[in-house]
């Protein structure tokens, strides 16, 4: 049996190993929010990005406390998520740079169509919860520290309700999740619209308030801090933030629809000037 001699190994070693390093280079690991993989718009964002760019992107879709734990502890390169001031702390706390601001939609209310705690009538969104803790209807919480639950934390705050009993379940899982079963069980939950629309001909649910400024939902994409995590791909990151900032990825967000619906607004230029 012929044997390689040991100088042929190492050689093959050599010329394998900067193909392994380059492809390591050429891949990105984004954590970002399950409402934004649920939408459907990753879908259409990065194979567009990966083909101009000739990076390779892996999604971990989690909530958003979740997302920026990773980008804490360096697991990832860059995170997208849905929660302006735990965003603003990740940034302050120099664990992340080069925060931009992506896209926006807005979180509403869906429930029962025979709607039992009758939020149609809510003057605004804290009314609707206080109306549905009122009649102790159902209502399913994400509970799991994403974007979304911490917006409904905020809301509940406001109305000054504690929300605890039977009537109040935290799920601790993702918006489709969610979706399925507030539906299964006629409850009422907090979605952002994106994956609403994306869920809606699935659910027997019906949006029961929405239009407060409250429920405002702006997404951001932040680079993890190479300072404090020197491996993570901050060049890699750079580039997809700034291809999704750019009027290319904008206008591929702008014009993302189900059944002729736009799902989120770009919003790049809009914070770029100052708004």
């Amino acid at each position: 049996m012929i044997r390689p001699s040991r100088t042929l190994v190492l050689l093959s070693l050599l010329l394998v190993t900067p193909l392994i390093s380059a492809e390591v280079q050429r891949t990105l690991r984004m954590a970002t929010t399950t409402s934004t993989d649920n939408s459907g718009l990753l879908g259409v964002l990065l194979p567009a990005f990966e083909k101009e760019t000739g990076y390779k992107v892996h999604v971990i879709a989690v909530g958003t406390g979740k997302a920026l734990r990773m980008g804490r502890d360096g697991d990832v390169d860059l995170v997208l998520v849905h929660a302006p001031g735990a965003e603003k702390a990740f940034v302050e706390q120099g664990h992340g740079v080069d925060r931009r601001g992506v896209m926006y939609n807005d979180f509403v209310i869906v429930g029962p169509a025979g709607d039992p705690a009758g939020i149609t009538g809510s003057t605004d969104a804290t009314d609707a919860l206080e109306r549905i803790a009122g009649k102790r209807a159902l209502f399913i919480s994400r509970g799991d520290d994403s974007g979304t639950h911490k917006k409904e934390s905020g809301l509940w705050q406001s109305a000054h309700v504690k929300p605890r009993g039977d009537w109040y379940r935290e799920a601790g899982q993702g918006m489709g999740k969610v979706l399925q079963m507030s539906g299964e069980l006629d409850a009422y939950t907090l979605t952002d619209r994106g994956t609403w629309l994306a869920y809606q001909v699935k659910s027997p649910l019906k949006v029961l308030f929405e239009g407060d400024p409250r429920l405002y939902n702006p997404y951001g994409i932040i680079a993890v801090n190479p300072g404090h995590h020197p491996d993570v791909n901050f060049e890699g990151a750079t580039r997809l933030i700034r291809w999704i900032t750019s009027p290319t990825g904008q206008s591929l967000i702008g014009s993302f629809e189900i059944a002729g619906t736009p799902l989120f607004t770009p919003s790049a230029d809009a914070e770029l000037a100052g708004h």
